[in-house]
């Protein structure tokens, strides 16, 4: 079975009527690699990657934020973890944090070097957004908003910050 796999890959290699499969992460690119939060406010720290996996069929993105202890409230650590994949020939992710959300995206990347990652609208469930930007310098712009429910398109600010690539 094996040596009628490495056969069919040289058939289409060799093949120039055989079309190769386009890659679907093609516009989120931009986003590979090792990211720390830049300019955060005193006390806070972040980073996260994105990195391909699986032999290139997903992208895995880890995130940390930390935090120190202030006089309302004490030291804090938030991890979370996304999976991006391509599935019927849609962009899709999966969200997981220590907190126990769970949030299924949809991905967009309608215009170069942004991505934009939005959750179904629920009856009962808040919709989210977050959108990345790489700027004119090379950081990349991070933004998190929220939509209540019954507003699904009615998104406010929750989150924002730059990164830099390590």
């Amino acid at each position: 079975m094996r040596r009628g796999l490495v056969c069919a890959l040289l058939l289409v290699a060799s093949n120039p009527g055989v079309r190769a499969e386009p890659d679907p992460f093609a516009a989120l690119r931009f986003l590979l690699g090792d990211w720390l939060a830049v300019n955060t406010p005193a006390g806070e720290a972040g980073a996260f990657t994105f990195k391909l996996a699986v032999q290139d069929r997903v992208i895995v993105r880890t995130n940390e934020a930390r935090y120190a202890a202030t006089a309302e409230r004490p030291a804090a650590r938030h991890d979370d973890l996304m999976v991006i994949y391509s599935e019927n020939a849609a962009l899709k992710a999966d969200y997981f944090d220590n907190e126990g959300h769970v949030i299924r995206y949809l991905v967009e990347a309608r215009a170069p070097d942004v991505v934009t990652f939005v959750s179904d609208p629920g009856a009962r469930e808040p919709r989210y957004r977050l959108t990345y930007r790489r700027e004119p310098d090379g950081t990349l712009a991070g933004s998190f908003e929220v939509a209540a429910p019954g507003s699904p398109d009615a998104f406010t600010p929750y989150l924002a910050w730059k990164a830099r690539k390590r």
